[in-house]
């Protein structure tokens, strides 16, 4: 048996590691408007992991040079789909 269903590193933990950056974004935006937050790392390469960002409210996501084009593809998609 798994203890993780995906490689926690290279896809975001989104009901665990998602909501504590859920609830960072809710409770420091409010405090301090100019706060900018994002993730570096493989997340930033995964679709889901991108979408996901996009709907919690991140800024930026940072990824390898290679996943680029996935990520700036998810991002388009998702901001697609959030019109």
């Amino acid at each position: 048996t798994k203890i993780f269903e995906n490689d926690p590193f290279a896809k975001l933990d989104q009901t665990g590691v998602g909501k504590l950056m859920e609830m960072a974004i809710k409770l420091g935006k409010p405090v301090n408007p100019k706060l900018h937050v994002g993730i570096c790392g493989e997340h930033g390469g995964d679709p889901s992991s991108v979408e996901f960002c996009h709907k919690i409210g991140l800024d930026y996501v940072s990824c390898s040079p290679f996943r680029v084009p996935i990520a700036r593809l998810a991002a388009a998609q998702a901001a697609i789909a959030d019109k």
